[in-house]
């Protein structure tokens, strides 16, 4: 019988030591709402924009030798892709990213600087995960998937051991409410993880809020048939993996959904109050608590999980007021 590795508090904090050796600390900023300081993780200004370095990091080193010598393959809309290739690239391992042909050109630009192989797919009418699986089965190479991994949910959850002791460090009370944005449910999990007395509210937007929807029901529901629009593409995760759904329903996590409209104000607050630049996806806990979704309480500790933004679509975002 094959035993499945499965995520543990143990790996997090393992996960949380090796990035501490290689990386800064990332800002844990404050700012009081409803006269109760709220704290927010700025993970929006990791070296590669997005909070997904860490999974990353943590998953390329648990390689062998051998294996880091064949290489890894991955699948990403882009935070991802762009961990995976600077890991890879510090590690001195080839890399293989499949991203949609539609990927912000921000995020595949920095890809490619990177030195990863890109190829690219249609996500309306290709699956990425078989693409990945042929690359990976053709070239003996490991397959490192966005959030579907015990090693990558580990590595997100080092954000939430960095925020806490942030937190201590600043005589904050301890993380009693995570507000997270979710796509596949890695950070979310990773989190839950690392902080076991806080409670987990993940994020996601309208129409793609399968997370919310399958910790109701109590099994995984995917998104389904002809999804809404988003400018959130790292949230566009059309089913969860039974690793992530299985952490966060043990953890009894809540899920929220956020419309475009309500991700744009949070983008242009960001902007404005935090003087952060927040892609869609990044912004999306932030929307929940600016529109009353979430109880403003002490020990709220929201994660701003991206800055990838495409300057087009951003400049249009600060332009209006929608």
């Amino acid at each position: 019988m094959t035993i499945v590795r499965q995520p543990t508090r143990a790996g997090v904090r393992d996960a949380a030591a090796k990035i501490a050796a290689i990386l800064p600390q990332t800002p844990l900023l404050t700012v009081e709402i409803r006269g109760v300081p709220v704290c927010f993780k700025a993970e929006s200004l990791q070296p590669i924009g997005a909070f997904k370095i860490r999974g990353a990091w943590h998953r390329l080193t648990a390689l062998d030798a051998a294996a880091r010598e064949r290489g890894v393959v991955a699948f990403s809309s882009g935070n991802h892709a762009q961990g995976i290739a600077w890991a890879a690239r510090k590690l001195g391992i080839p890399a293989v990213v499949v991203m949609p042909s539609d990927a912000p050109r921000v995020k595949l630009d920095a890809t490619l600087a990177m030195g990863a192989e890109v190829v690219k797919y249609d996500r309306a009418a290709e699956s990425r995960e078989k693409i990945a699986a042929h690359l990976a089965h053709a070239r003996g190479a490991a397959l490192v998937p966005s959030f579907d991994d015990p090693w990558i949910i580990e590595g997100q959850g080092s954000a939430g051991i960095e925020a806490m002791t942030q937190m201590i460090e600043m005589k904050l009370p301890d993380p009693t409410n995570v507000v997270v944005p979710c796509g596949g449910g890695g950070l979310a999990a990773g989190l839950a993880l690392a902080l076991p007395e806080a409670e987990i509210t993940l994020v996601e937007p309208e129409g793609w809020d399968d997370m919310r929807r399958s910790l109701e029901a109590g099994w995984i529901e995917p998104v389904g048939d002809n999804p809404p629009p988003t400018a959130c593409d790292a949230l566009q995760t059309k089913e969860v993996s039974q690793l992530t759904f299985d952490v966060l329903s043990r953890r009894d996590a809540k899920g929220i959904a956020v419309s475009e409209r309500e991700i744009r104000d949070a983008q242009r607050w960001a902007a404005a109050t935090l003087r952060l630049v927040l892609e869609p996806g990044g912004s999306a806990a932030l929307a929940a608590l600016l529109a009353g979704k979430v109880e403003v309480t002490p020990g709220l500790l929201v994660i701003l999980s991206g800055g990838n933004a495409d300057p087009d679509a951003y400049a249009a975002v600060l332009g209006s007021r929608d």
